[in-house]
């Protein structure tokens, strides 16, 4: 049974990344075609293996249908390199955000992994998905639905779990997790696949190694503080922020730990 290959994965987001940012990875052999073909075969290991059939017509219409897409991708992520500009007072141009900065290879890998889950691709999207996560310390599950102007300084550590909604204009940091609080099981005490995870709405801004966890909906406008943990939800226009520490006589070397 054949599977997917890394390698032509990696050459379908090469080619992925020169279309979006032509002017910074220039790429004399792409062509559409080439791309269509390099999809087409990687889809022909994981579509239509009950048909028994490598020309299987729906593979070439998924491979299409992704190829059409180009257009609105490429919107979606100079949007997210945007939000990275305008997010950061680190950065001195646009070209290092592009050259330099992890989110903009998560989410090339994301936004392309999650239009092929859309288009009910099994298993490629995961792969891709776990490529970035390799290359850059942000787990982002493609089913997760993420708008436009998405942003994430620093990156690592962050978790979105596949049914995260997330709105336009969301900023996170480093080691912010989008998880679940718990479980339901089927009647073989195999885990259901329901909305688990949380809903952030526009123009929310997360700080690092904050954890939301269920099905909650944190309102627009809302930022959320660092070391926070969260589990029921937040109206629109909240500040939440981390308690403050208290002293406590005669803690010392650790008594009381």
């Amino acid at each position: 049974m054949n599977f997917p290959s890394h390698s032509e994965l990696e050459k379908i987001m090469r080619l992925m990344r020169s279309i979006v940012f032509p002017e910074y990875y220039p790429n004399r052999d792409f062509s559409d075609q080439i791309l269509r073909g390099l999809l087409y075969s990687q889809l022909s290991t994981v579509m239509c293996r009950e048909c028994h059939d490598s020309n299987a017509q729906c593979v070439a219409d998924t491979a299409d249908e992704f190829v059409h897409s180009l257009p609105e991708l490429k919107r979606l992520l100079l949007t997210d390199v945007e939000a990275a500009l305008h997010n950061d007072p680190a950065v001195s141009s646009r070209a290092e955000v592009i050259l330099c900065y992890p989110i903009v290879t998560a989410m090339l890998h994301y936004r392309t992994a999650h239009r092929l889950f859309e288009l009910d691709v099994p298993l490629i999207p995961r792969m891709l998905s776990e490529m970035a996560h390799n290359l850059t310390g942000i787990d982002i599950h493609p089913a997760a639905t993420i708008g436009e102007y998405f942003c994430i300084d620093h990156g690592t550590g962050v978790v979105i779990g596949a049914t995260s909604i997330i709105g336009k204009h969301v900023m996170l940091y480093q080691g912010v997790t989008l998880g679940a609080k718990n479980f339901q099981y089927d009647s073989n005490g195999l885990p259901l696949d329901l909305p688990r995870h949380p809903i952030l709405e526009d123009n929310v801004t997360v700080y690092s190694n904050a954890s939301i966890l269920g099905r909650i909906t944190i309102g627009h406008d809302s930022v959320i503080g660092g070391n926070v943990w969260i589990t029921q939800s937040v109206a629109p226009h909240s500040r939440i922020l981390q308690s403050k520490p208290q002293r406590e006589q005669g803690f010392t070397d650790g008594a009381g730990i």
